[in-house]
């Protein structure tokens, strides 16, 4: 059985537009700076946390100490 042409472009129209929307779905998911959003996101709520951010604190007053004994010395 033969199917209409105006069927046909009308479906092929229907693909084009739902494979366009995928397309923009696809390319905003994957944008890199989305990727760069979330890290910074990321980094800042693992900062937050106070365990973190008192023992950063501690590793760098040690390193400071040790570089004022050795300059010191």
């Amino acid at each position: 059985m033969a199917r209409d042409p105006d069927e046909i472009e009308r479906e092929i129209e229907d693909a084009r537009t739902a494979l366009a929307g995928t397309l923009d779905e696809l390319g905003s998911k994957a944008n890199p700076q989305r990727f760069i959003e979330s890290g910074k996101a990321s980094a800042r709520e693992r900062l937050a946390d106070p365990r973190v951010k008192y023992s950063l604190m501690a590793i760098g007053a040690l390193i400071a100490f040790a570089l004022l004994r050795r300059l010191f010395r």
